[in-house]
């Protein structure tokens, strides 16, 4: 049995979260359909924010995690703004039901 590092660890989750993100944005590319391109890139978007996270644990830094944070809220808020656009096909204006 072979004893893990943190660092061989660490290494082993960043590239297998990579990985999946790649193929979230192949599924992001290939579609069939507009949601789920969204999903896909606010996957990826996620996907990165951990990385961010986990990049700035390994180095003892903090502004690693205020970027992670910063970029996981204008992810979400472009998640909202391009669920919007697909449901009401306006960004302006009073909101509908």
């Amino acid at each position: 049995m072979t004893d893990w590092s943190p660092a061989s660890l660490f290494w082993a989750v960043v590239i297998f979260l990579l990985i999946n993100a790649f193929a979230c944005l192949w599924r992001g590319l290939a579609g069939p359909t507009l949601p789920d391109r969204i999903l896909a890139v606010n996957v990826i978007g996620t996907k990165t924010m951990v990385v961010l996270v986990l990049l700035g644990l390994a180095r003892e830094q903090g502004i690693w995690l205020d970027v992670a944070l910063v970029y996981g809220l204008l992810s979400f808020t472009v998640t909202l703004v391009a669920s919007r656009l697909l449901e009401t096909g306006l960004l302006k204006g009073a909101w509908r039901d």
